[in-house]
């Protein structure tokens, strides 16, 4: 292999997520002047054979306000009873050098819409423990009102407490599965 095909090459095999090196998490306007994030702390990413499939638990959505924790827990965002995962499963998989671009659809709330993930692909490199590594670091926004996540109140100067869009954060530490 050229190291030409070597750097623009989906990586082939099975890739599984390291939890320590990696994150899946979200950030929306709040208030119309700052920016309100939250993280996923139990979930799952895999690329096999150019195909990146995940999962994350809504239940294990982190924020620092245990009130809107649970708040978010309820119909009014993630509804976790009765839609406790949210999933993604890509259609395509383009890489440019150190660019990717992934097409696939992406499930909140039992809605599934599709999105495309864009960012950077770096490796294969061989970590200081001998396992192949390599790193996707992708974000999308969506528009949380396509996905059933509707709650909002107005704010009492105009315009309201939560933006429409969200921007969707990915960032997969993959070690190579033997």
């Amino acid at each position: 292999m050229s190291s030409t095909e070597q750097t623009t090459a989906i990586p082939t095999g099975t890739w599984q997520h390291d939890p320590v090196h990696s994150s899946i998490s979200f950030a929306v306007k709040h208030n119309t002047v700052m920016t309100f994030q939250g993280q996923f702390g139990e979930w799952e990413a895999r690329l096999e054979d150019g195909r990146l499939t995940g999962s994350a638990s809504v239940s294990s959505v982190r924020v620092e306000d245990e009130n809107l924790a649970g708040h978010l827990q309820t119909p009014d965002f993630f509804d976790a009873e009765q839609f406790p995962q949210l999933r993604f499963e890509s259609r395509s998989l383009e890489r440019e050098g150190d660019s990717v671009s992934i097409q696939g659809d992406l499930t909140i709330k039992g809605t599934t819409q599709p999105v495309e993930l864009a960012g950077t692909i770096s490796g294969p490199v061989t970590d200081g423990y001998g396992n192949e590594r390599i790193g996707l670091d992708l974000e999308t926004t969506i528009n949380r009102h396509d996905f059933g996540v509707s709650w909002n109140a107005d704010l009492p100067g105009g315009g309201s407490i939560l933006a429409d869009d969200v921007d969707v954060i990915a960032r997969l530490a993959l070690v190579k599965q033997s």
